[in-house]
């Protein structure tokens, strides 16, 4: 690891480089926030490491950096748009806002969205819908990605397809707020943290691959030769793993009418499903805060088999971290500063100390 960079000299970085490569200062920031927020939370395979393609994707013009999405659909509890390339961040950030008054009003509000340039991190993308104290479920899928292999299988089919879920928390210690995270991948493990780990050298931590040949194994270079990724469950449980990367499949592909039937070379445009609700419209606030409250109790209370690792919420750890990051700085992995450079460089401006 890297000596910790101060946060906010980190993100003024990012947010400079995407407005040097074209987006208006308000894109950057939204989509510079959501590559930083990813490595405050500790999802370092979707966090800083991947701005270099995203400038990239910028340069090329595979990634729009202006205009608005298109509305192929819109009723009061619904609406479906196509991003037509606009970055992932931006599109989910403005569906946000688009949804998250009308869940209000009527409850509930779901979205598609298409063509959406790299959403990266989901849990990343979500804070407008925390600071609101709203539910929401999110998926994303790659239509033109394929690396996961299905259970029973080891042809390459799927993408990692994730699924991210907040909600409303009851206040950890120490913080006012801290929701309900998690954002998991249905695949064992996210094809970015294969390649992470492959090129530090290093064994995954089980068997989530498939050789070409169909073989289990921990190797992350046989992703390289052909080989792909198991589903959640791996090989002795993966059909649950198989059956969600269904589920995200239909409500993020075919729900948005942009699937993997009409594939491209468009790479990383992503389909979205997102679903925000406000719990206030289903039950008193305080009914919800107190079966939020012995949640967080009954399980981070219940029995560890190890005393010194205790049983954690989904979000506690990435909070915790968080918080600490912020105090600390980031720490980021060797050579993502670096690979930054150049880019900083034809922008006159200076890496962070």
């Amino acid at each position: 690891m890297t000596e910790p960079v101060e946060h906010g000299a980190l993100l003024e970085l990012i947010v400079g480089l995407f407005q040097a490569n074209g987006l208006s200062r308000e894109m950057a920031e939204v989509v510079g926030r959501g590559f930083v927020e990813a490595e405050l939370l500790g999802f370092r395979s979707h966090g800083v490491i991947k701005v270099v393609n995203n400038l990239n994707w910028l340069r090329s013009g595979a990634t729009r950096a202006s205009g608005e999405p298109e509305v192929l659909a819109e009723r009061p509890a619904i609406a479906s748009w196509d991003a037509l390339g606009l970055p992932g961040h931006w599109t989910v950030h403005l569906a946000l806002q688009h949804a998250i008054p009308r869940a209000s009003e009527q409850g509930a509000f779901t979205m598609t969205l298409r063509r959406c340039q790299h959403v990266a991190c989901l849990a990343s993308t979500l804070m407008p819908a925390i600071d609101a104290r709203m539910i929401v479920l999110m998926m994303v899928s790659s239509p033109d990605e394929a690396f996961v292999s299905p259970f029973g299988g080891s042809e390459r089919l799927f993408s990692n397809n994730p699924i991210a879920l907040t909600a409303p928390g009851p206040g950890y210690p120490g913080a006012s707020a801290w929701p309900i995270l998690f954002d998991v991948s249905m695949a064992i493990s996210a094809g970015s943290q294969i390649a992470r780990t492959a090129r530090l050298g290093r064994k995954l931590p089980e068997a989530a691959l498939k050789t070409a040949a169909g073989e289990v194994t921990d190797d992350p270079t046989e992703l390289r030769r052909g080989g792909s990724v198991m589903p959640v469950g791996g090989a002795g449980h993966g059909h649950k793993g198989h059956a969600l990367t269904i589920m995200t499949e239909v409500l993020s592909q075919a729900l948005s009418g942009y699937g993997r039937a009409q594939k491209s070379p468009e790479s990383e445009l992503n389909s979205v499903y997102l679903q925000v609700i406000d719990p206030a419209a289903f039950s008193e606030p305080a009914d919800y805060d107190r079966e939020i409250r012995h949640l967080v109790q009954m399980v981070e209370g219940s029995r560890p088999d190890d005393p010194a690792d205790p049983v954690r919420m989904p979000g506690r750890s990435a909070w915790t971290r968080r918080s600490k990051q912020m105090a600390e700085g980031v720490t980021l992995d060797p050579g993502v500063l670096e690979a930054l450079e150049p880019f900083a460089k034809e922008a006159g401006l200076h890496l962070p100390d």
